[in-house]
């Protein structure tokens, strides 16, 4: 869409008076408009324009107290009621690691923020600090709480507040790289020794990027010792058997700047339309299963012992969510984990040639 075609700030403004109950993701995909751009809209009435860097925030965060921090991409929204703490900050990342609210931080990744204050039918002020990347994509979202503290809020947004408050937003115009990389043949042989002698799942990042390929790509070609297809409908399954034993397990879900991660049981899922919803005390999850294009079950060798992970992509090659039984370093996989993910229906993972 051409600049002179896009709306202006008041035409976003005007939709969403006429859309209240509409979701802002459908909103901005409605009007062909980023999601920083419906609050860039606001700015002077909603919304304030604050500076985005990760690490200035996560420096003040602690202050807040009690929060809800929401991580999302297109297809899960992954939210969390708890305190920042044990902050950790970094050039290239950063990391959280608090007893509820656990994140790893990507602050290259975070380039627009806005402190947004909407009413709701109560009347009632809700506050929000809301970080964007280049595109305009949601990054992080923080929402206040009714025992968060407002005073330290208030002053990290007068802190923060930029110079430039204008209601238009000027995405970048790059296209973002993405997972696969089609142009780069894998190597078998190499990607099995290299993947065999892994120690740490942390490793398997370095070991895409040594060989030039994507998640998928490795997935597909590893061999079905190390990864195997599952029918989609097996995320359901594996939670509701998960939640039967009240088996801790490990929830990540991410985006170019975050990744944000849940530990410990699962109790009450709740399944609507295509939407697989966690609703916990502390922990809300809301998946679209319907955009699962492959679902993996994935052994990665450890010092400990090989661990089993649960993958969705989607159409894109893209990570959805993923899914860990929870351990402690030093210890192998819980054998109940070990047996859910391996009791999971399969599917045929043969490449065509």
């Amino acid at each position: 869409m051409t600049e002179s075609l896009r709306p202006t700030p008041s035409e976003i403004r005007a939709y969403r008076a006429e859309n209240p109950k509409m979701r802002e993701r459908d909103i901005a995909a409605q009007l062909g408009v980023s999601e920083a751009a419906l609050v860039a809209a606001e700015c002077g009435l909603t919304a304030v324009r604050i500076d985005a860097d990760a690490n200035r925030f996560l420096l003040r965060a602690e202050e807040l107290g009690e929060v809800m921090a929401l991580t999302r991409n297109e297809s899960a929204v992954h939210e969390k009621i708890g305190v920042f703490e044990k902050i950790t900050t970094g050039e290239m990342a950063s990391i959280v690691l608090g007893e509820q609210i656990d994140l790893r931080v990507f602050p290259s990744a975070w380039a627009h923020a806005f402190a947004v204050t909407k009413t709701d039918d109560s009347g009632e002020a809700r506050k929000s600090l809301q970080f964007f990347d280049k595109w305009g994509n949601a990054v992080h979202k923080l929402h206040l709480r009714p025992a968060s503290n407002v005073a330290a809020y208030d002053k990290i947004v007068e802190d923060f507040r930029l110079d430039d408050q204008a209601q238009t937003f000027v995405a970048d115009t790059s296209t973002p790289a993405g997972d696969d990389k089609p142009e780069h043949v894998v190597d078998v042989t190499e990607l099995r020794d290299r993947w065999a002698k892994m120690t740490d799942t942390h490793q398997f990042h370095g070991l895409l990027r040594k060989l030039k390929i994507g998640r998928r790509q490795a997935l597909q070609h590893i061999g079905d010792d190390f990864a195997w297809r599952l029918d989609p409908s097996s995320v359901e399954t594996m939670m509701r058997a998960s939640a039967e034993i009240e088996l801790p397990i490990m929830c990540f879900v991410g985006n170019r700047g975050m990744i944000q991660i849940h530990s410990g049981p699962i109790a009450k899922i709740a399944p609507m339309g295509p939407w697989l919803n966690v609703m916990d005390p502390t922990f809300h999850l809301h998946l679209r299963t319907d955009h699962i294009a492959e679902l993996w079950a994935v052994r990665k060798p450890t010092a400990d012992g090989h661990v089993t992970s649960i993958e969705a992509l989607d159409a894109k090659g893209e990570m959805i969510i993923q899914f860990f039984g929870k351990r402690k370093e030093g210890f192998a996989e819980r054998p109940e984990w070990r047996d859910i993910a391996e009791g999971l229906a399969r599917l045929d993972t043969t490449v065509a040639a």
